[in-house]
């Protein structure tokens, strides 16, 4: 039999190593090295899931859902888990949760969503001090109700709507209304939601300082507690009590109740409407001009930016600080006839 020639023995030699190392490999079940052409990469170590406390001001309010909703969601893409506290409106109820969240040493993070923020601001720093990462989210924690600084130290960010903003914006669209009518005086009930609240007073005032000077006379005040059904019976007395008004200043709550007391009284359109909110209902009312104008408000946008920072903070120790839900809201927030299809409003109403 003929010998093999030299080309036929070095391919044999070739494929028995090649086997050989195989067989080697598979014995000691090492991997090819992480360079090898084809090799695939070391498995990364899973993230360890977070565990957030979510301390709502009330679950129950039409607010504070997609404010919610939209936090769960980005928790989930991340791998954080949410535990919902609900203060339903109850400071000192909301202040016993979060201690309750502190001395459990369950958590990882925290998202505030404070009902009276001066008061919370104690066991806030209780938590921080605790070693929990903090985000407040929606109304101000802290005295100063003109900023969207952090005012705690330690916060990991601020994501919220400015009180004096939205009353200067409130009253600048009251004058505009008063204007459009060329009406001097302009007699305008004005509504609260909570009268007594921190955040209704620094909304007045503001409204006041943009309306000084112009033809805005106030002659009838109220309350709504944010309750169409409380809004409805305070503006029934007000058009019995005021025949001359002019214009119903309140949250998109009270406007619903103003729409329902007018129409009762057979008189739709007879006055002007202005609120704050930025509602579906309010949106659709500014678009078709039963509403004058209405300030957007953001709690979807709210619940999601403060979410995403607060898991980013405790990922990787991001301080975010103040940031503006507002940024990318069309004509600085305010919704007019002419700007209505510019906005999508992130709650019902």
């Amino acid at each position: 039999m003929r010998a093999p020639d030299s080309l036929t023995f070095r391919r044999s030699a070739v494929a028995t190593g090649a086997l050989l190392a195989a067989f080697a490999l598979a014995l000691t079940g090492c991997s090819p090295p992480a360079d090898t052409p084809g090799a695939s990469a070391e498995p990364q170590p899973e993230e360890e899931t977070l565990q957030i406390a979510y301390m709502s001001f009330a679950v129950a309010n039409t607010y504070d859902e997609p404010m919610l909703a939209a936090a769960m969601e980005v928790a989930a893409a991340n791998n954080a888990e949410i535990t919902v506290f609900d203060a339903n409106n109850d400071p000192q109820a909301q202040f016993s949760q979060l201690q309750d969240v502190i001395t459990s040493g369950q958590y990882d993070g925290v998202i505030t969503q404070p009902i009276f923020g001066p008061a919370l601001i104690e066991v806030v720093d209780q938590a921080i001090a605790a070693g929990l990462t903090v985000v407040n989210i929606d109304q101000i924690l802290g005295e100063d109700l003109s900023t969207g600084e952090p005012q705690v130290e330690g916060l990991s960010a601020n994501v919220t709507f400015i009180p004096t903003e939205l009353g200067r914006k409130l009253g600048e669209q009251t004058v505009a209304a008063c204007e459009s009518q060329s009406l001097d005086p302009c007699n305008v009930a004005y509504m609260y939601d909570i009268k007594a609240s921190a955040l209704d007073v620094a909304i007045q005032q503001a409204f006041t300082e943009a309306t000084a000077g112009s033809a805005v006379t106030i002659v009838a005040e109220g309350e709504s507690f944010f309750n169409p059904a409380n809004a409805l019976t305070v503006v029934q007395d007000w058009l019995t009590a005021n025949p001359d008004l002019d214009l119903i200043v309140a949250s998109d709550q009270g406007l619903q109740g103003a729409d329902q007391a007018l129409s009762a009284a057979g008189r739709e359109g007879d006055l002007l409407l202005v609120g704050f909110g930025g509602s579906e209902v309010a949106v659709e009312a500014v678009s078709s001009g039963r509403w004058f104008a209405d300030i957007a408000q953001a709690p979807a946008s709210e619940g999601r930016l403060g979410m995403e920072a607060l898991i980013q903070a405790l990922r990787d120790g991001t301080n975010a600080g103040a940031i503006d839900p507002f940024a990318d809201f069309p004509n600085d927030g305010v919704i007019t006839q002419d700007t209505a299809d510019q906005f999508t409003a992130e709650w019902p109403g």
